[in-house]
């Protein structure tokens, strides 16, 4: 056991914001995380390292050479394993303590269906739309928040979904199945590293502030990050009554 709680946390414990009652709210958080690349590896250390209760880290893939530019939970000694036991090895080297289970396939409605509605919040961190249509539809139906991210090239965006919020937008809102079918992936449009950093890390905090009810959340907002321009800008977000997810909740 750690023998020094307190000390691991003392930063946490010095924010009037936390505190210890705000430090005992993130001890008790359930966070899933979904995809353990790029975006899931800063969430997934930085959750960690705040003290999350329990940890679900969620992917079907292996740790390749040519991820190690940009998932920095992964090193080339772990080249091969699977990704999520790569996390977590990351992870427990920040805290031994750390309860963190792990699921080594693609996450399926029914799955969803069943560990969604036993979070605090879920973190998307997936890189196709499919799986984030459908994190955002169990997240919906469970009224669990949701943290979404996703980066390419020099670009990146973050966005909050509350479904506990009357007329708060979800993921859904945001795209039509054309408009998504065109979107480039990574693998061919390539990515600048640190730009997933910048993304995970507001992913991270966002997270944190769901958990202890701190500050005003990204839900209805969008927040998009150039880095060629180091510009920050945002985009107020409305529900779209034609979403076939929340439209008529």
């Amino acid at each position: 056991m750690d023998p020094s709680p307190d000390k691991r946390h003392g930063r946490h414990l010095t924010l009037p914001q936390i505190g210890q009652a705000g430090q005992q709210r993130i001890a008790e958080a359930h966070v899933l995380v979904v995809g353990m690349g790029g975006l899931g590896s800063p969430v997934a250390l930085y959750l960690t390292a705040a003290g999350v209760g329990r940890l679900t880290f969620a992917d079907f893939d292996t740790v390749e050479i040519s991820n190690l530019q940009r998932q920095i939970a992964h090193t080339t000694s772990r080249v091969g394993q699977a990704k999520t036991d790569s996390a977590r090895s990351a992870c427990l080297a920040i805290d031994p303590d750390a309860s963190i289970a792990t699921i080594e396939h693609g996450l399926d409605e029914d799955d969803l269906a069943e560990l969604v509605p036993a979070c605090t919040v879920v973190v998307d961190c997936s890189d196709n739309f499919p799986t984030r249509f459908a994190v955002n539809a169990a997240c919906v139906d469970a009224r669990v928040p949701l943290v979404s991210g996703a980066a390419i090239r020099f670009d990146g965006q973050v966005t909050v979904v509350d479904p506990r919020e009357a007329n708060a937008p979800c993921y859904r809102c945001l795209y039509v199945d054309d408009q998504s079918d065109s979107v480039d992936n990574c693998a061919e449009a390539g990515i600048l590293g640190p730009v997933v950093g910048m993304i995970g890390c507001v992913q991270a905090i966002e997270t944190i502030k769901l958990i202890t009810g701190i500050g005003e959340s990204l839900a209805g907002r969008l927040v998009l990050f150039d880095a060629l321009g180091m510009e920050w800008n945002e985009i107020k977000l409305a529900r779209r009554e034609s979403c076939p997810v929340c439209g008529q909740r």
